[in-house]
């Protein structure tokens, strides 16, 4: 989470973390980064940071080398002193953007997770997968109904 401050540079904030994950920025691939509304305007969070960059390999390098990070920095993951934001120490999550309908759904199907001891939720490329443990595969939750198939297994 990235407070909010009047006349923000945010892009400035992207080169932040892209060295901080030491990923090589080409400015000329990003397209836009923006604040995007909240789901409850009546929240105190502050609105998430939105970057649309050219290409989905722009975006999944990225996600590599945050989630490298995190993995490498245990535990110290990826937060506002790292990035050199002044003020209090606050985490920082770096995701892939989801439409409202996915993002009902891995809700629900962490949700799901939590009811029916499932260990792993998790989203990528835009779908939805579960696992129930380290020995199975990997489910892919595809709409709503396949919880039920699940509860069956």
């Amino acid at each position: 989470m990235v407070r909010e401050k009047r006349h923000e540079n945010l892009l400035h904030l992207v080169e932040k973390l892209y060295d901080t994950v030491n990923v090589t920025l080409d400015t000329n691939c990003i397209c836009a980064v923006r604040r995007i509304a909240k789901i409850n305007p009546k929240s105190d969070r502050p609105r998430n940071i939105l970057l649309t960059l050219q290409t989905e390999r722009q975006r999944d390098i990225l996600l590599s080398a945050v989630k490298r990070y995190n993995k490498t920095n245990h535990p110290n993951h990826l937060n506002s002193t790292c990035l050199g934001i002044e003020g209090e120490y606050r985490a920082i999550y770096v995701n892939e953007h989801l439409s409202s309908t996915t993002k009902k759904l891995y809700a629900e199907a962490r949700k799901f997770a939590k009811d029916n001891s499932y260990k792993y939720v998790w989203v990528k490329y835009e779908r939805v997968y579960m696992r129930k443990n380290d020995n199975e595969s990997a489910s892919l939750i595809r709409d709503f109904s396949n919880f039920e198939k699940l509860k069956v297994k």
